[in-house]
């Protein structure tokens, strides 16, 4: 399978939910697959909170595939052999697009605190932006999981000619309490570490050494990604050899996991980035404008599909279920369908359990 990755850029101004305008943007992409002569086969899959636009195989000298590399590929659920797949790094995001690092046109200067609050709208318009000047009209399918769920969503409603069939993930149609809880805690982290200065730090010194307080932060998210029966299995009460268990700071080993995920985090994902891509993700309520799910649900014409994970507290699957419910109730059941897959590995199970995914997928996209 081959990759093709580009950078986008449109000089035409994007009209924000806020009022704000961003006079300029890039969007960084990258596709699988051949797009056919009618442009029909394309299928957009969205990426979640840290992705990118790098969902599937692996670049030369590179050890890591791209995030959904199960499932994206020739003979894999998504079929590269079949569909010419997308994937575009949203707006706000670290991975290419335009964000609070980017340079600011007016003032040549990077955005900073300048750049705007953005909300899911705001991103899947400007990749309706890329996809009218790929020519691509209509897309055969939408995916995506947990963030990129709510696009997949956002594309339903607002763009419901756009897309034959939805596939949602590990979301929801809003962002409840608790998981606004959990990225407060993120959130506070980063903005009361004295190293984040405002908003204007090194960021080469974040590159290379981190950032403590956005480490805490993503260790208490990284909580809501498992379960606590995967975290068991996972780890158990195995203590780190080299640590004495009577030492004060003697560390489990699920202690040294956490370890390891939080202070690397801040390495790869700008702090500034997480910021504005985590109140995306806390702004989103897809009734906003509509006034009750149904009304908004109402708007859709594509075959949705939910696919919902037990284990999962970040995004319950009671949340899409009410989505399924709720197409029932305005007479719109007959192109809905709702899994829920059974499993205890929790939120990030949409990235890791292929196994249980790849099928459902499947037969969404053969429908």
């Amino acid at each position: 399978m081959e990759i093709y990755n580009a950078v986008e850029h449109f000089d035409e101004p994007l009209h924000l939910e806020s009022g704000r305008i961003l006079s300029e943007f890039d969007l960084a992409y990258e596709c699988y697959g051949k797009l056919n002569e009618n442009k029909s086969n394309a299928i957009v899959v969205c990426h979640a909170l840290t992705g990118s636009a790098h969902a599937a195989g692996i670049y030369p000298g590179d050890r890591k595939a791209g995030w959904w590399d199960g499932i994206i590929g020739d003979g894999k659920a998504i079929d590269t052999t079949k569909y010419f797949v997308i994937c575009v790094n949203i707006l706000g995001s670290s991975f290419g697009s335009t964000n609070p690092l980017s340079i600011e046109p007016s003032t040549k200067k990077e955005y900073r605190l300048r750049f705007p609050v953005l909300v899911i709208s705001d991103v899947v318009r400007a990749q309706m932006r890329l996809f009218d000047r790929l020519g691509i009209k209509e897309a055969y399918a939408v995916v995506g999981g947990s963030l990129g769920g709510m696009q997949a969503l956002c594309f339903a409603i607002e763009f419901p000619n756009f897309a034959k069939r939805v596939v949602m993930l590990a979301t929801t149609y809003a962002t409840k309490a608790w998981a606004i809880a959990f990225n407060k805690i993120a959130i506070e982290g980063i903005v009361r570490d004295p190293n984040f200065k405002g908003g204007y730090y090194d960021k080469d010194d974040i590159a290379a050494n981190g950032l403590t307080g956005m480490a805490l932060g993503r260790m208490a998210g990284h909580i809501s990604f498992l379960s606590p029966s995967t975290m068991d299995k996972k780890f158990g009460r195995r203590y780190v050899e080299t640590d004495g268990l009577y030492e004060l700071l003697g560390r489990f080993e699920v202690d040294r996991y956490m370890e390891y995920n939080g202070n690397n985090f801040p390495k790869r994902f700008d702090p500034l980035s997480y910021l504005y891509v985590v109140k995306m993700m806390n702004n989103f309520d897809c009734t906003r404008h509509y006034g009750s799910l149904n009304e908004a649900l109402m708007l859709t014409k594509a075959r949705l599909t939910f696919i919902a994970f037990s284990g999962d507290i970040l995004f319950p699957p009671n949340l899409m279920l009410e989505m399924h419910e709720a197409l029932i109730q305005i007479g719109q059941g007959h192109r809905s369908e709702y899994i829920c897959i059974d499993s205890d590995y929790g939120h990030d199970a949409f990235l890791v359990e292929i196994e249980k995914i790849e099928d459902y997928i499947k037969k969404a996209l053969d429908e």
